[in-house]
């Protein structure tokens, strides 16, 4: 496979090229290194929210949305659907990237990641990347500066003036949109966590939807992943039955405390790693077994997705 970073940084010159219309703002900063505002101190939308969760895949996957129901109400969803979930999805769109410093906080994800390839996914998948310019997409409420730059530059081993970071707040239209296309993602972390192999993993598809844009990060990291939690759902190709593996990715968060996770996080004073992993996979999964039987677990909880999205 060539290169997920050139294949990011296709995607980046399309945002550059349509800036206006996607109502993203680029900042060249002195280092030469490019920052994009894709929801921080601007709006973004929901094209922006797509172009955003492409490049978090590296183009590696086809983004789209659509109109569903939330407890009859009709409400934006957004679906991802990739045949390389290895790489697409555990050595890209996960946010590993921890950027946490004195002087900033932020989460990364996307390409950039396999130029580093430190966690653990990365030796299962057998992907690592080289490329002389990179992409870091930052989930963050400020935009990154050039300490930010020289950071990612000094560990993915390449120039300043070749980092390319998007950035989005999670509170922000764009960051909704993106998170809601993780459905797909988490269902295949959830399986890797509970130790099936990555490479057997063949076809992935799923959908998610779009939770209200509220302003507040703790509203916005509560309502989506309510929107994974109760109202994500996935479907899978596989290559080998494994039941126990399959019956650990959808969520247990309803299971568990039947309730949004604003109240969870609450209880827990906002502390995800008290949280079990488990809370955090889809709220239902299909999965197709090649020449094999056909598994289904979970379902979206209606309910507590119009409690959460205040319907």
């Amino acid at each position: 496979m060539e290169s997920i970073n050139r294949m990011a940084v296709e995607l980046v010159d399309e945002a550059l090229d349509f800036a206006d219309e996607l109502n993203v703002t680029p900042y060249e900063l002195d280092s030469g290194a490019t920052v994009l505002d894709f929801g921080v101190e601007v709006d973004g939308g929901v094209e922006a929210g797509v172009l955003l969760a492409e490049i978090q895949t590296a183009g590696l996957a086809t983004i789209t949305t659509r109109t569903g129901r939330v407890d009859g109400a009709p409400v934006p969803h957004v679906e991802l659907s990739t045949d390389h979930p290895g790489v697409a999805l555990l050595c890209s769109q996960k946010a590993g990237w921890e950027l946490e410093f004195e002087f900033y906080d932020g989460l990364g994800s996307g390409p950039a990641r396999a130029l580093v390839g430190q966690e653990t996914e990365f030796e299962a998948v057998g992907y690592y990347d080289e490329f002389d310019l990179t992409v870091l997409a930052v989930e963050s409420i400020d935009l990154p500066d050039e300490r930010v730059v020289e950071h990612v530059a000094d560990l993915a081993g390449i120039e300043e003036s070749g980092v390319f970071l998007p950035t989005f707040a999670l509170g922000s239209i764009s960051g909704s949109v993106a998170a809601g296309a993780r459905a797909p993602e988490s269902a295949v972390w959830q399986l890797f966590e509970a130790g099936y192999e990555p490479d057997d993993v063949l076809s992935v598809s799923g959908s998610a939807p779009v939770a209200p844009v509220g302003y507040d990060e703790s509203e916005a990291m509560a309502r989506t992943n309510d929107a994974l939690a109760y109202g994500g759902e996935v479907h899978l190709t596989v290559a080998r039955a494994d039941e126990d593996a399959f019956a650990a990715i959808p969520s247990t968060a309803g299971a568990e405390f039947g309730e949004p996770f604003a109240e969870i996080f609450d209880a827990h004073d906002w502390d995800f790693e008290a949280l079990p992993e488990s809370v955090f996979g889809p709220a239902a999964v299909t999965v197709d077994v090649v020449d094999g039987p056909t598994y289904r677990f979970g379902e979206r909880d209606e309910a507590l997705l119009a409690e959460s999205f205040g319907f």
